[in-house]
Formats: structure tokens, C-alpha cells, sequence
């Protein structure tokens, strides 16, 4: 019988939300040398040096802090911050997971989204007991969509980098400028810009490689032969898009994960442009999720670049649907594991 995601309720215990923050499989294995720098782009092998060398500085420090003093009280230790800024696919979640895999335990690895939802399942003094001895926290995506989690993010990371922890972050805009578009972003500058004074900021240009050389959204697959390749396919799901964005509702977007755990690839049918933008919003975590497991995806209906419609695409969370985009289209490429 066809799998489905919609028969899936998945539950995460709030304390393994803190373990499993580390870089998604697909960045398992990278690492600085393995970042190709683009010859035409000489912010990205300066990105590739800075990020060395902020690594090198969190291990000191975290030397430092781990060092017994022979008299007296031991000197506090205040964390360092690191910002990648950049466009779409340059990398700067590769620069990202190196550093994470250069560091010393213990550390975490999380998207803004799953950040604000870690606190929110633990409780704020929780998540800064539970992430206070860490070497760095590191952040990808990094966006501010309101008032609540600007005051959120700013007090928690004081809190940490005041503790010792040293925060990286990745984004597709300058620290300053978060949260521009999205809300009354003047009515929190000082927030905003405290934030900002965390981090040394690094651009990282270039094209998005995930579209180099690659044709543009391949044609949605009929109705029939969706049902037919999802049959073929061992562990994969086949779901309607509305049951699917509908099922999307009644979950947590930390049990997004879960959610497509250890499914092979995904199906989905009827595909449309959306126009409420809660539901364009799930659609991008669930994309992040799809993406950082690295699992295919294969419509039928509208193609995956008219998902979000162009009144989605001229608003504040522009970047974010754009994000998605180019994910879902990498996700589309990919080849569907053969049948068993």
C-alpha cells in the first residue's frame, strides 16, 4: 500500500531537540578543503579564510575557558560572532558545517526556525542552561519575521556570547537590515541593531550553483505516471497537495523532520500556486527539511517555480519562497531511488 505523509504523526521529545541539532546529512562529510571556491568570485576563497580563521579562535577560546587558573578566579570568557552574507547557493551553509566540524564539543547546529522552536519547547532559561556550554552555535538562514522573535534571538544570543558561546550565522541579508519588509523594523532598531554589533559580517558572492548549468523547472510529471513512479519506489510517499498542506497545519514545525524520516522520496500531486502565505510558510520549512535530507521530489500539476504566486514573491518573505524555490528545483533533479 502507498505511503503517505498525511497518515504520519510524528512526536519529538523536547529533549532531544538539543542533540539532534547538528548540520544536516548532506554536509556530513564537508569541510573547508572542500569548498571549491569560484575563480570569478574572490569573496568566496576570503569567506573560506575568515571562516578558518574564526574556527582557529573558537577552539582558544574554548581552550581558554576550560583552563584552571593557578590563583584566583577564573577569567570570563566572552564568545565571538561570525555572519555570512550572501545570495542563494554560494555555499555559506557548506562554510557553515565546516566550521561546526572544526570546533570542539559540545556545539549545535540549527536554522533560525529550528532555534526560536527549540526555545520555544524548552523554555527560554532552559535553552541558554542547555546550550550555555557550548563551544558555538551555529545558525543557518538566519531571518527575523516579527517583533517577538527579534526580542527572542537578541536576549538569548547576549545571553550565550556573555557565556562564553561563540555564534555563526548564515543569511541572504546584513545583520542591519533584518526584518526589513516584514514588520514596522524601525520600532526595533535597537534590538536589531544590537544583534548586528554581535557579528563581524563576511560576504560570500557568486551565482547560485545550485543552477549552474542546469535547465530551468522541468515539466510537472502526468497524474498517471506520478502514481505510477511512487509505486515503483520503495519507501516513498504520495500525498494531494492540499492534504498534504492541510496535514502540514497541525504540526509543529520541529516535527517537520520527523515527519520524513526515513522516506526515500516524495511524491505530490495536484500541485498549485498558494496564495495564503501561512501555508506558503509551512511549504518552505517542509522544503528546508526535504532538502536537508536530500530527498527527491517529483509533482504533478503547476510547476515548482510558480508555487508561491508573484504578489507571494513581491512581499517581505520574498527571500524565503526564493530560498524554497531553489531547493524544491535542486529536490526536482534528483533521481528517485529504484524500486526494491
Amino acid at each position: 500500500m502507498q505511503q503517505r505523509l498525511v497518515d504520519r504523526h510524528p512526536e519529538v521529545p523536547a529533549d532531544q531537540l538539543v542533540a539532534q541539532m547538528v548540520p544536516p546529512p548532506t554536509f556530513d562529510e564537508v569541510s573547508f578543503g572542500s569548498y571549491i571556491p569560484d575563480p570569478k568570485e574572490p569573496s568566496q576563497a576570503a569567506a573560506v579564510s575568515k571562516a578558518e580563521q574564526f574556527a582557529e579562535q573558537v577552539t582558544k577560546l574554548r581552550k581558554a575557558a576550560d583552563k584552571k587558573p593557578l590563583f584566583g578566579k577564573k577569567k570570563p570568557v566572552h564568545g565571538i560572532g561570525l555572519y555570512l552574507d550572501g545570495g542563494f547557493g554560494v555555499g555559506k551553509t557548506h562554510l557553515l558545517a565546516s566550521i561546526f566540524h572544526s570546533v570542539p564539543d559540545p556545539k549545535s547546529f540549527g536554522t533560525f526556525g529550528e532555534v526560536t522552536n527549540l526555545v520555544g519547547a524548552l523554555g527560554f532559561n532552559n535553552a541558554v542552561e542547555r546550550l550555555s556550554g557550548n563551544s558555538v552555535l551555529c545558525i543557518d538562514e538566519f531571518e527575523l519575521d516579527d517583533p517577538g522573535d527579534t526580542m527572542l534571538v537578541s536576549r538569548l544570543l547576549t545571553e550565550l556570547t556573555d557565556r562564553g558561546v561563540s555564534i555563526v550565522a548564515t543569511s541572504n541579508t546584513l545583520p542591519g537590515q533584518l526584518g526589513e519588509g516584514r514588520f514596522a523594523a524601525q520600532d526595533f532598531l535597537r534590538e536589531i541593531k544590537k544583534l548586528g554589533a554581535l557579528f563581524e559580517a563576511v560576504r560570500v558572492d557568486g551565482p547560485d550553483y545550485r543552477h549552474r548549468d542546469l535547465p530551468p523547472a522541468p515539466e510537472p510529471t502526468s497524474p498517471e505516471l506520478l502514481a505510477e513512479k511512487a509505486a515503483a519506489t520503495t519507501d516513498s510517499t504520495l500525498d494531494d497537495f492540499d492534504g498534504l498542506t492541510k496535514h502540514l497545519s497541525t504540526l509543529h514545525p520541529s516535527r517537520y523532520g520527523a515527519l520524513i524520516d526515513g522516506v526515500s522520496a516524495v511524491f505530490v500531486s495536484n500541485v498549485h500556486p498558494v496564495t495564503d502565505q501561512a501555508v506558503a510558510l509551512r511549504i518552505v520549512v517542509l522544503a528546508d527539511r526535504l532538502y536537508d535530507a536530500g530527498i527527491p521530489v517529483t509533482i504533478s500539476g503547476a510547476k515548482l517555480d510558480q508555487i508561491f504566486t508573484q504578489e507571494m514573491l513581491d512581499g517581505g518573505y520574498r527571500k524565503k519562497y526564493l530560498r524554497a524555490i531553489s531547493r524544491l528545483l535542486a529536490l526536482s533533479r534528483f533521481e528517485a531511488p529504484a524500486h526494491a
